[in-house]
């Protein structure tokens, strides 16, 4: 008789079965309810097939509904398999290549045999998605040897599967997942069958363009997307968050509001009209006020540096693929020839500000005294981003991060970071974000320095979030991420959450022993011997770009009075009122706030709608009695209603309202 095998489960029992046993046998021992709810198994930490029988002694949790991440895992990673065996139902000759889960759904790249796909052939492709979910077909897990999976691609015509399975290593267990007669490659794992699906708890949003291995070289494929869910009530609330992202969208509220534009003479780099450069221009001066009052000094460093620094930083072996690199010549100004020769020495638009900061940092001679130095720049960046990868003002080549570099002694580290961690903490809630979660990055797998040095980085970043004043709830749910740290230090990232419950990662701090070493920074010490700083990096906003970019779909547009770049509109209702609206308008500029007029020979009705979908927060309306009792009537964005003030009154009030939250 075959030893049995141990099960531990989660609540610490042990239950001894036969080998063969699976996972889905273990969960019907248990009871029906849970043989119904299991989705997959948890083997020592590993997510599994439910009918892949066990190996040996294991610990084992089962997946349900519950366990939301890896639920949803198996779900999208089910329904691509679905969609392909769907498409290629409806659509012989079409060619499969890959089809993963992301982050809202999923998506699989098709090689169409006669034309590439629309966004009409999806009714179709989701009917017959909900047909193969209907049949119930299991999901079974066989192992392969690399030429089965060959000769099987070669006799179906699937070039690319067939290209990709010559390149699979020989040794390694290769499996397939059949539904029915339908196959495909893939690691797993499954849910026991089609039918665990919710066949109303998907939708297939888009088709685009696609690259075979993502190789612009190699053949265009279409890509088809889906978002998947546990239920229709999940969707439902995806599907109107979907559609309140896309009300919100930036580059539309951009347009309406004339903040900003881009085009390809500048690919990644933003043109900022009038009023954008307003919105630009107030974040900054309020930037520039919370930081003069936590002691630290602006620098302005080059942007154009030899290529020798980053060489010497480290920066130009690790991240030498997203600079913009520049030859050190003069083109040739002639006809003939090329423009340069190739001989150049090579020079780098600066991708961030540190190793200039370092240079400044050596700029005589610095005493344990002098320390902590707090040393910010709005400092002008540039990143050669792949086209493909730019989003509006969000993902730029040009951008300018509120960057600061802090120099500080050992036995100061966690203080700084501390009062870093505080003075964010208003930044963010200023701004209107009142939620954020604190995340810990830790050391990558290709990283410089020793393990005792990331040991030590670490803990002091877990001390300064615990001894900050960062609210409980913070703090409850602090998350660590292992090995997401930069390759030179550790990092405190904040991720803020906006209106519509989306996430972006902002805020950063790293501590880092690494560049002063590499850039031989040091201060003399209180025992007169040379020491080297630790280097803080930190930024709040991250970029200026993308950060306006988030505050823009945040308040959808509706910006606090402090930032909107018009704050009032003196609006007549008829033409005898124009002299009057002049002189409000005067008054309200003296008392320091940015106004415009509309005298235009329109209606009252017709103004304050185009002023409020231009989200103007305050319309000053004025006719012949509001000239003659030198009153005016206030209406504010999104009210129907309206105030009548004196106009002193109203602009002492509105100069308050429009104070920045630091004055």
């Amino acid at each position: 008789m075959s030893a049995m095998f141990r099960i531990t489960l989660p609540d610490g029992s042990v239950r001894e079965v036969a080998p063969g046993t699976t996972p889905a046998d273990v969960a019907a021992a248990i009871g029906p309810g849970l043989a119904k709810a299991a989705l997959a198994a948890r083997i020592d930490g590993q997510v599994r097939d439910l009918n892949r029988p066990f190996e040996g002694d294991t610990q084992l949790a089962l997946v349900t509904a519950r366990d939301e991440a890896d639920a949803l895992e198996l779900v999208r990673h089910d329904l691509a398999h679905v969609m392909a065996e769907a498409v290629q139902h409806l659509f012989p000759g079409t060619q499969i290549t890959f089809g993963p889960a992301t982050d809202d759904g999923f998506y699989y790249d098709f090689a169409p045999k006669d034309r590439p796909f629309t966004d009409e052939d999806l009714p179709a492709i989701e009917a017959e998605m909900r047909a193969i979910i209907a049949r119930n077909e299991p999901f079974v897990r066989e192992v392969w040897s690399r030429q089965q999976l060959i000769d099987r691609w070669t006799q179906q015509g699937e070039t690319f599967k067939a290209e990709w399975a010559a390149e699979l290593p020989e040794g390694e267990e290769l499996t397939i997942y059949r539904q029915g007669e339908w196959l495909d490659m893939c690691r797993g794992p499954h849910m026991a069958s089609t039918g665990k699906l919710d066949p109303a708890a998907f939708k297939l949003t888009r088709v685009s363009g696609a690259y075979w291995r993502g190789d612009q070289k190699n053949a265009m494929l279409s890509r088809i997307y889906g978002t998947g869910w546990l239920n229709k009530k999940q969707l439902d609330q995806h599907l109107f968050r979907l559609e309140e992202a896309a009300k919100r969208d930036h580059r539309k509220i951009g347009a309406e509001m004339d903040l900003f534009h881009l085009q390809s003479e500048a690919q990644g780099s933003v043109f900022w009209h009038p009023n954008g450069f307003v919105l630009w221009r107030q974040m900054e001066a309020y930037m520039r006020r919370r930081l003069d009052a936590a002691d630290y000094a602006e620098v302005k460093t080059p942007q154009l540096m030899d290529a020798k620094q980053w060489e010497q930083s480290g920066h130009w072996g690790k991240y030498r693929e997203n600079m913009f690199v520049v030859p050190d010549e003069i083109p040739n100004a002639e006809d003939e020839g090329a423009i340069l020769s190739g001989k150049g020495d090579l020079m780098a638009l600066k991708p961030m500000n540190c190793p200039a900061h370092v240079l400044i940092f050596k700029q005589g001679i610095k005493s344990y005294r002098d320390l902590p130095i707090r040393m910010a720049e709005f400092g002008c960046c540039h990143r050669n981003e792949p086209h493909g990868a730019l989003h509006g003002i969000m993902r730029v080549r040009q951008f300018t991060q509120d960057d600061a570099h802090i120099f500080v002694r050992e036995d100061q580290l966690v203080e700084e970071v501390r009062k870093f961690c505080e003075l964010l903490d208003s930044v963010y809630k200023h701004l209107g974000f009142e939620e954020y979660a604190v995340k810990l990055a830790l050391r990558p797998e290709k990283r410089f320095g020793d393990d005792a040095m990331w040991d030590k980085a670490e803990a002091e970043l877990r001390e300064a979030v615990m001894q900050s004043g960062l609210s409980d709830t913070i703090k409850a749910n602090f998350e660590e991420l292992p090995g997401e740290g930069a390759f030179y230090a550790p990092k405190l990232e904040f991720h803020l959450t906006d209106a519509i419950g989306r996430t972006w990662q902002v805020g950063t701090i790293q501590s880092d022993r690494v560049l002063p070493e590499r850039l031989d920074a040091s201060y003399v010490g209180a025992d007169g011997e040379r020491h080297r700083p630790v280097m803080l990096h930190r930024a709040i906003l991250g970029t200026f770009e993308r950060f306006i970019g988030i505050l823009i779909e945040h308040h959808a547009g509706r910006f606090p009075l402090w930032l909107a770049p018009v704050q009032v509109v003196v609006a007549t209702i008829v033409s005898d009122a124009d002299d009057y609206a002049h002189q409000v308008a005067a008054d309200l500029r003296k008392a320091g706030l940015r106004v415009e007029t509309d005298l235009r020979n329109e209606k009252i009705n017709y103004k304050v709608r185009e002023h409020s979908l231009a989200k103007v927060p305050l319309l000053f309306v004025v006719g012949k009695r509001e000239a003659d009792e030198g009153t005016v009537a206030i209406r504010r964005l999104g009210s129907q209603g309206q105030e009548m003030m004196a106009l002193g009154d109203a602009t002492a009030r509105v100069a308050i309202e429009a104070r920045a939250p630091d004055m």
